[in-house]
């Protein structure tokens, strides 16, 4: 089974930072490892439709981040380690959503947020006050 495990949410002020994190584990009963993959954040606030933010490629080479968090949110990778950070600076209240990360087997040199992705954590809940 593959298992994937957000954390780092919680509530914070507008103008503040979080960092997010996520491990993937189990890819190795598949016989694959971390960097066969493709990771991405996606975030649904309340009442609206899941979108995507911020995805990274298998090396780490390629980020992509949505409009709404250029400048902002940053995303890194550790194979090393199975894990996928999202650093996120500036934090406004539309901010405020549970945050997912997803994996999916890619050795593309780039991401696509649009694609369908195969591995799903259960999400943290990120708040930013007014």
């Amino acid at each position: 089974v593959v298992l994937v495990e957000e954390s780092g949410g919680g509530l914070v002020q507008a103008g503040g930072s979080l960092t997010l994190s996520c491990t993937v584990s189990g890819l190795s009963y598949h016989g694959a490892n971390l960097d066969d993959y493709a990771m991405g954040w996606f975030r649904q606030a309340p009442e609206k439709e899941r979108g995507g933010v911020s995805c990274i490629s298998w090396s780490g080479a390629y980020t992509f981040n949505v409009d709404s968090v250029k400048g902002r949110f940053s995303i890194s990778r550790d194979n090393a380690k199975n894990t996928v950070s999202l650093q996120m600076n500036s934090l406004k209240p539309e901010d405020t959503a549970m945050y997912y990360c997803a994996v999916v087997e890619s050795n593309g040199a780039e991401c696509d947020l649009w694609r369908d992705w195969t591995y799903w954590g259960q999400g943290t809940q990120v708040t930013v006050s007014s």
